[in-house]
């Protein structure tokens, strides 16, 4: 009997080290799966914002084989297309009747973690309030609106002081004066559309005293502003909010020509996001799960091999 007990036991052990070493096994493999999905799928979420994607809807880009009018056919509510100089924000601008549909939605119309670059509900298409809201994503890798908490920079604010206001079948010039920071229920400032001479005043001169920067460009009220807004880190709630002037001036893109002399093509999001952004998704979940089965496989293999030398203990113990 004690025999017996001491066989059981040394298996009873064996075999639960064998399963806690699995189990340990499959956890560390099953987060490693985990995070390469979530890279993937991060990667996927970004190549979405990518102004890449749209740059062969951009409006007078003949050459590359679609047109604003085709990206207008996927998404009626697509009518405008906005370019900041110095940056990676050159996207179509949509709007929808609430403020929330294009937070998830992207400018062809179907569903996206980056949104679209939208204009507020409440101001017109033509741009002809005196003050629009654009809104856009904070995204990293410099995506959406992701570059405007940047301008928290002195030189980066001075640096970049033109951008393009594509409406109406015409291009307008952009030319920022101010940067700000406020909370996203500041009411003061998220108010599309003030109308009168003295309540524009009132909100343009509340512009410029809580601006962080300005540029003196002589702005009135007879201009027609529009702000960039989008989320920052630095508070709760908090909103960088880059705002320009639209003229009938065009302003060149000193930057553009800068990086064609330079590289001789321009720039994206993360061109090496290609990398993982290319696999499709059904693949990387089919190979990890081969993966996670060969372990299985392996793991099992490994414990019939370490178990068989003791299945003749008991009758060599008996014999003795």
């Amino acid at each position: 009997m004690n025999v017996t007990a001491k066989y059981i036991g040394k298996k009873a052990v064996r075999a639960v080290n064998s399963f806690v070493n699995f189990a340990m096994l499959a956890a560390i493999l099953l987060l490693f799966s985990f995070g390469c999905y979530a890279l993937w799928d991060s990667n996927q979420v970004f190549n979405a914002a990518d102004p890449a994607r749209y740059k062969i809807y951009k409006p007078q880009a003949h050459d590359e084989g679609k047109s604003f009018g085709e990206l207008q056919a996927l998404n009626p509510e697509v009518f405008s297309w906005l370019t900041v100089y110095g940056t990676n924000i050159d996207y179509p601008v949509v709007q929808g009747e609430n403020n929330m549909k294009y937070v998830n939605t992207n400018a062809e119309g179907s569903y996206s973690l980056s949104g679209s670059i939208f204009l507020d509900c409440d101001n017109q298409k033509d741009f002809s309030d005196f003050n629009s809201i654009l809104f856009g994503h904070h995204m990293e890798k410099q995506a959406m609106f992701g570059e405007i908490g940047l301008f928290t920079d002195k030189s980066y604010f001075d640096a970049r002081l033109y951008g393009n206001l594509y409406y109406g079948g015409q291009d307008y010039g952009l030319e920022f004066f101010a940067f700000l920071h406020t909370d996203a229920y500041d009411a003061t400032v998220f108010a599309a559309g003030v109308q009168g001479k003295e309540a524009q005043q009132r909100y343009l001169d509340h512009l410029l005293n809580i601006a962080i920067f300005t540029r003196d460009i002589r702005v009135t009220v007879e201009d027609r502003i529009v702000l960039l807004s989008t989320c920052s880190g630095e508070s709760t709630n908090g909103r960088d909010i880059l705002i320009g002037r639209i003229t009938d001036e065009l302003y060149h893109d000193a930057f553009k020509t800068k990086e064609m002399n330079n590289t001789g093509t321009q720039g994206t999001v993360d061109e090496q996001s290609d990398l993982w952004g290319n696999i499709p998704g059904w693949l990387l979940i089919a190979a990890l799960v081969i993966l996670l089965i060969l372990v299985i496989v392996i793991n099992h293999k490994n414990y019939k091999r370490r178990h068989l030398p003791y299945e003749g203990i008991f009758e060599n113990e008996n014999e003795e």
